[in-house]
């Protein structure tokens, strides 16, 4: 989550929320995020619901929960899924900013599309 904090603003500048869904309950989860003061939403699923939506793994001999990265757009369409086999398995934030870029042109051209 460090990376994401860190570049938290370009996230912003692109128009794009950060969602981290972790398995803690909302207590542990609310306090890890006041103690780290991580400026995204923070979305506790204990009962692994989400989780399973999108299909993130677990493996209980590499620290529970493997990284599951998922971009999805204004529409509610998946553009881009990563499913992490080890803790440091995640996607660089360089990668998902060019990915958003990308987005971001294909709505522009769009938009002049209808326009034109």
């Amino acid at each position: 989550m460090a990376q994401l904090r860190r570049d938290y603003q370009k996230f912003i500048e692109r128009e794009t929320e950060i969602l981290v869904v972790g398995p803690d309950g909302q207590a542990a989860f609310k306090d890890y995020w006041e103690k780290h003061d991580l400026p995204f939403i923070g979305l506790p699923d204990p009962d692994r619901r989400i989780a399973n939506l999108y299909g993130q793994q677990v493996k209980l001999l590499q620290m529970g929960r493997m990284p599951a990265q998922v971009l999805i757009d204004k529409s509610g369409i998946i553009r881009y899924h990563h499913l992490g086999n080890s803790m440091a398995d995640i996607t660089d934030n360089r990668k998902i900013l060019s990915l958003l870029d990308e987005l971001n042109q294909e709505v522009e051209f769009d938009s002049r599309e209808i326009h034109a």
